[in-house]
């Protein structure tokens, strides 16, 4: 079940809620990396005001003096709940979960309990730039499987790169992101127990970044990994930073399916240390009370998909789009433009619009551009419109 009920009837949708005025005085990397006459659709945050039970939920602890150490279940508690109702999903168990920092870094701490260094590590290019610079910092080999021209994952090549893993004797581990970023595709169940299967097959753990869960679009269901025949070997880290912007209050879950538990219970409690406080109070009143909020934005982030693909129809024929399932991304394939060079640098200093370089997201990145939707419709047209400019001046 994607939908669940609104806190409040008729909620407005979030993205039409900020000018370009308001959204300029923010002192974040979106709006401080590039000049301001460069419009920024490039790092994921979104132009979205915050849910107000977060902010009313962070005013509450910020007058309290509530700005210790964080501690106990409630964020676990309120994510398991929010699966149940969103996903159908009852089996995270909140005595398999731990805080960790963020999702980068508790992949980082899974990737450790399952490999160590000189283990390679499995992932589907196109991909989330982290991945490679993360894994590689921790001296493991990343191997690429790339994403079939459907964007979705071609079973032949994770296998055959399974094979290539585990050679030697290696412990490899296999990176998943589900949703996928950048392309939008959402795994589908029968997908997810191919994987399992093969990932026991070949004694590779997995281990799914699924961050992006919350934001898929009308009629699409995400699957947990850990839900999936096969998958409760499977390690997990969920949060609920990128569907309520909330990247700079820092916290995220770590997930054990049954069978990894005794995994998880060995991660050294230190590793839960850098979570925020404050980060985890913002992100259980999300799950818990911002759900409606939540569901404006999925309604405004699919009418933003639809605007987007008929603007580039229109204005910029020799693109390749296709619209994602989830996230508030959109992986454009500029190739057919003919362009010399990287088309985010073209976009850039003949448009003055900012996206992402597909370069950096591994194999079948170079000529593609990463777009972020979470924009008001008025923000998409005018960047499109430059877009097009830069190509036709």
């Amino acid at each position: 079940m994607n939908r669940i009920a609104h806190d409040t009837p008729g909620e407005s949708n979030p993205l039409r809620a900020l000018t370009l005025d308001v959204l300029r005085r923010r002192t974040s990397m979106k709006w401080r990396t590039y000049p301001p006459d460069v419009l920024p659709l490039w790092v994921a945050e979104m132009d979205v005001p915050l849910a107000e039970p977060v902010v009313r939920a962070v005013g509450d602890a910020l007058a309290l003096g509530d700005t210790g150490y964080p501690f106990g279940t409630a964020y676990a508690e309120a994510l398991a709940a929010f699966a149940e109702k969103r996903w159908g999903w009852d089996g995270l168990a909140v005595e398999r979960t731990a805080i960790v920092p963020d999702v980068m870094l508790g992949v980082v701490e899974m990737l450790r309990l399952v490999g160590g260094p000189g283990d390679p590590v499995v992932v589907n290019t196109p991909v989330y730039p982290p991945f490679f610079q993360f894994v590689e910092h921790m001296d493991r080999p990343v191997l690429q499987a790339p994403l079939g021209a459907d964007h979705r994952i071609d079973l032949d090549v994770l296998e055959e790169t399974f094979r290539q893993a585990v050679a030697g004797g290696r412990r490899a581990a296999y990176l998943l992101c589900s949703p996928q970023n950048p392309t939008g595709t959402v795994h589908t169940a029968a997908e997810l127990a191919a994987v399992a299967a093969l990932a026991d097959r070949y004694g590779v753990r997995v281990v799914a970044d699924e961050i992006h869960a919350p934001l898929t679009a009308a009629g699409v269901d995400f699957v947990p990994y850990l839900s999936v025949p096969g998958g409760e070997h499977g390690l997990s880290l969920m949060s609920a930073s990128k569907a309520w912007n909330l990247a700079g209050l820092k916290a995220a879950l770590a997930i054990a399916g049954p069978a990894a538990a005794a995994d998880l219970a060995r991660m050294p409690e230190e590793a839960g240390h850098g979570a925020s406080h404050i980060g985890v109070i913002a992100h259980t009143a999300a799950l818990r009370d911002a759900t409606g909020w939540l569901d404006a934005l999925i309604a405004g982030l699919d009418d933003n998909r639809r605007l987007l693909a008929d603007l580039l129809a229109a204005q910029l024929p020799g693109l390749a789009h296709r619209p994602g399932q989830a996230t508030y991304l959109a992986w454009i394939d500029c190739r057919g433009l003919g362009l010399d060079g990287d088309p985010a640098e073209v976009f850039l200093e003949r448009g003055r619009v900012a996206l992402n370089s597909g370069i950096p997201f591994g194999e079948g990145g170079a000529g593609h551009v990463r777009l972020n939707l979470a924009a008001s419709p008025e923000v998409i047209e005018e960047a499109v419109r430059r877009m097009a400019a830069a190509v036709h001046p």
